[in-house]
C-alpha cells in the first residue's frame, strides 16, 4: 500500500476534519449516502481546498495524500454507518489518475481495514480538471467500476468538458450543479437546461441527484422535472457531528404526502399492478452459475443484476454469453481463474425509474432509451421489478380509460369527480395560495329553447375551448361541471390580477356568443322567449357569471367541502345581480365559515 511518509503533509493533513451532507431519496426523505466535505483546510495552511490538491499534485504526492484523506473519512464515518446501506460519496481529484504516485489496490486494502465494501463507496468525479484521453485513466475508470466501485459526476453542466466527462466515466449518478438550482422554479430557461440533463442521464441508466437545494420551491421543482435525490442546506447542512446525521429525513415524506397534487402518487397502484417481480442476480454471481442459468432457464433473456444492498446495476442479456455457448471450449474457459469471477463485464445498463414516478415520465424515459427489455424499477434505490414495453403500453392505456371516463362526454374537460379531487386538494395544501373559479351561464335554457340544443351544443364547446387556452399554465386546472356550469382552479397567483384576467374573459365571451344567434336578436340585444318561470319575455343574450375564491397560503382550512361550496354559491347569486357579473371574497379565517 502506498503511504505517505512527509511529516510535513503528515502533520498538516492531522489538522483536517470532514463533515458529511446527507444525499436523500426525493420521493421518501431516506438517507442514500452523505458526502463527505473536507473541512479546516486553513487551519492546516491553505488558503482553499483546491490549494491543498494542488500543491500535492505539483509535488507529485496527490495519490498519497488523498489516501490519507480518504482513511481518515473512512474511519470518521464507519461510526455512523455501521450495517446501513447508506453510501459514503467522496471527492476524487481526476488529476489523480494521472499522478506520478498512483498506484491501483489501495482503496479495497482500506476499505477492507474499515469493515466498508465496494458497495459502500462512491467516487465523485468533477469538472474542475479534464481527464485525458489516455488510455491509463479510461483503464483506471474502468478498473473502478470492474471492482464494484459507484461513478458520481460531480457539478454537472458547471464546466466546459461535462459531455466528455461523461463519455469516459459513464458514471452511475450525475449531480447538477447549484448554478441551476438556484431559482429554478422561476426561471424557464435553467428548467429547460435541468429537463434535459435528467433526460439524458436516464437515457443513459444514471441516476440524478440536484445539489445545493436551499428552499421548498426549488425542491418541489427538482421533483416535478423528475431528480431522483436532492442534497441541500434545505435537508440538512453539513455537519462535522455524526451523531447529528439520520438515516431518514421524515419533512420529505411529509412534504411529498402533502403535495396532493402530485398525480405520480395516484400511478402507484397502477404501476405496481404492471410490474413483473423478474428475480435478480447478485454481482458477486460466478459467471459459471450465471452461464448455466442461461443454459437451463431457456425463457430467460436476460436478469437483471443487483449488489448486495439490492441496488441495480443493470442487466445482463443471454447473448453475452453466445460466444461462449457456441464455442468448444467456451465452458472452460468461463471457468478458468484467469478469466476471473467478475460478471461486471458483461452488464449493460438499462434506465431506472422510481415507482414514485408518473406514468407519463415511465413513458417518457422509456421512449427516450433506444432498446427493447424496459426499464427497471426502484422504491428506495432498491430493485422492485421489471417493466417491460407490453407492461408500459397496458399502463398507458388503462390510465387514458381512466382519465376518459372522467371527463365530461362534450367538452372533453375533466368532470365531477376530478374537479372535487382538485378543490379536496387545494383545502389541504395550506402552503399555496388557490383561487377557485366557478362559471354560471346567464340566459343559456332561453338560448336552448329558442335555437335547440344542438347550437347549445356548440355554445358550450366554444366556451370549453376558451377554458383550455386560459388554463394552459402548469399551476391552472379546468373542469366541466356539468351542463352550463365551468370551473376554473389557480394556484400561486394573485385575485387582483386574475380578477381583471377573468372579466376581460367574460367580455370576449360575450361578444363572441353573440355570433350564435340571428341578426334580429343581435341588432335588438335580445331574444323573445321563455324564462325559468315559464313566461314569455325578452331575454337578453347569453353572457356568463363568474364566482372567485381566494385560498390563502398559511391559513388554516379545516372545514367541509360542503361548507365551502355554500359560499361559492352565495358569490354566484352575488355575480348574477351585479353589473360586472363577477364576484370574489377571500377567506382568512375558516373557523367562522359556517356564520358567513
Amino acid at each position: 500500500m502506498v503511504e505517505l511518509t512527509d511529516r510535513t503533509w503528515i502533520s498538516r493533513l492531522s489538522i483536517i476534519d470532514f463533515a458529511f451532507q446527507p444525499i436523500v431519496n426525493i420521493h421518501t426523505g431516506t438517507a442514500f449516502g452523505f458526502e463527505a466535505l473536507l473541512r479546516n483546510h486553513k487551519a492546516a495552511g491553505f488558503a482553499t481546498i483546491d490549494a491543498l490538491f494542488d500543491q500535492a499534485f505539483e509535488e507529485g504526492v496527490l495519490h498519497q495524500v488523498d489516501l490519507v484523506l480518504r482513511k481518515k473519512a473512512l474511519a470518521k464515518f464507519a461510526a455512523f454507518k455501521l450495517n446501513c446501506p447508506i453510501k459514503l460519496f467522496f471527492n476524487l481529484d481526476n488529476r489523480l489518475l494521472d499522478s506520478s504516485d498512483y498506484a491501483p489496490g489501495n482503496t479495497l486494502t482500506a476499505l477492507e481495514s474499515y469493515g466498508y465494501s465496494q458497495d459502500d463507496v462512491c467516487f465523485e468525479i468533477s469538472e474542475k480538471h479534464p481527464i485525458c484521453d489516455s488510455v491509463d485513466a479510461s483503464k483506471t475508470l474502468a478498473a473502478y467500476r470492474s471492482q464494484g466501485f459507484k461513478i458520481a459526476v460531480d457539478d454537472c453542466g458547471a464546466g466546459f468538458s461535462g459531455l466528455q466527462l461523461l463519455y469516459y466515466t459513464e458514471p452511475d449518478y450525475i449531480k447538477i450543479d447549484r448554478f441551476f438550482i438556484q431559482n429554478l422554479a422561476s426561471d424557464p430557461k435553467k428548467r429547460l437546461l435541468v429537463s434535459t440533463i435528467v433526460n439524458l442521464a436516464h437515457f443513459m441508466g444514471c441516476l440524478v441527484m440536484a445539489e445545493g437545494v436551499e428552499t421548498s420551491d426549488e425542491y418541489n421543482s427538482c421533483r416535478e422535472i423528475g431528480c431522483d435525490m436532492v442534497q441541500g442546506y434545505y435537508i440538512q447542512r453539513p455537519t462535522l457531528d455524526t451523531g447529528e446525521l439520520k438515516t431518514r429525513y421524515p419533512r420529505i415524506k411529509h412534504l411529498t404526502s402533502q403535495d396532493r397534487r402530485n398525480r405520480a402518487s395516484k400511478d402507484r397502484v397502477l404501476i405496481k399492478a404492471q410490474i413483473d417481480p423478474v428475480r435478480p442476480v447478485y454481482s458477486d454471481c460466478s459467471i459459471i452459475t450465471l452461464f448455466e442459468k442461461f443454459r437451463t432457464e431457456e425463457d430467460a433473456s436476460f436478469y437483471p443484476v443487483v449488489n448486495r444492498y439490492e441496488e441495480p446495476l443493470g442487466i445482463i442479456r443471454n447473448t453475452a454469453f453466445k460466444d461462449f455457448i457456441f464455442s468448444k471450449f467456451g465452458r472452460q474457459l468461463l471457468e478458468n481463474p484467469a478469466f476471473g469471477r467478475d460478471i461486471n463485464r458483461f452488464i449493460t445498463k438499462l434506465p431506472i425509474a422510481d415507482i414514485h414516478s408518473s406514468v407519463e415520465k415511465l413513458i417518457a424515459v422509456y421512449t427516450q432509451y433506444n432498446g427493447h427489455e424496459g426499464l427497471l424499477i426502484v422504491d428506495n434505490m432498491k430493485y422492485l421489478g421489471f417493466l417491460s414495453p407490453h407492461s408500459l403500453l397496458r399502463m398507458i392505456n388503462e390510465k387514458n380509460l381512466s382519465i376518459a371516463r372522467n371527463q365530461n362526454p362534450l367538452t372533453r374537460l375533466p368532470g365531477n369527480s376530478l374537479i372535487h379531487d382538485y378543490f379536496s386538494e387545494a383545502l389541504a395544501d395550506i402552503k399555496s395560495a388557490y383561487l377557485l373559479i366557478y362559471f354560471d351561464f346567464d340566459n343559456f335554457k332561453s338560448y336552448n329553447d329558442t335555437y335547440g340544443f344542438r347550437n347549445g351544443d356548440r355554445l358550450l364547446l366554444m366556451f370549453s375551448d376558451m377554458l383550455k387556452q386560459a388554463s394552459l399554465a402548469e399551476n391552472r386546472f379546468a373542469g366541466h361541471i356539468g351542463g352550463d356550469d365551468f370551473f376554473m382552479g389557480i394556484q400561486g397567483e394573485g385575485i387582483e390580477t386574475v380578477e381583471g384576467e377573468m372579466k376581460a374573459f367574460a367580455a370576449t365571451f360575450k361578444q363572441d356568443a353573440e355570433s350564435f344567434y340571428d341578426r334580429e336578436a343581435i341588432t335588438k340585444g335580445y331574444c323573445v322567449a321563455r324564462d325559468r318561470n315559464g313566461v314569455t319575455r325578452q331575454i337578453p343574450l347569453v353572457t356568463v357569471s363568474t364566482a372567485i375564491l381566494e385560498l390563502p397560503d398559511h391559513v388554516d382550512r379545516s372545514c367541509t367541502m360542503e361548507q365551502v361550496s355554500l359560499i361559492i354559491a352565495t358569490l354566484k347569486k352575488r355575480a348574477k345581480a351585479a353589473a360586472s357579473k363577477i364576484s370574489s371574497a377571500t377567506i382568512m379565517d375558516f373557523s367562522n365559515v359556517e356564520n358567513r
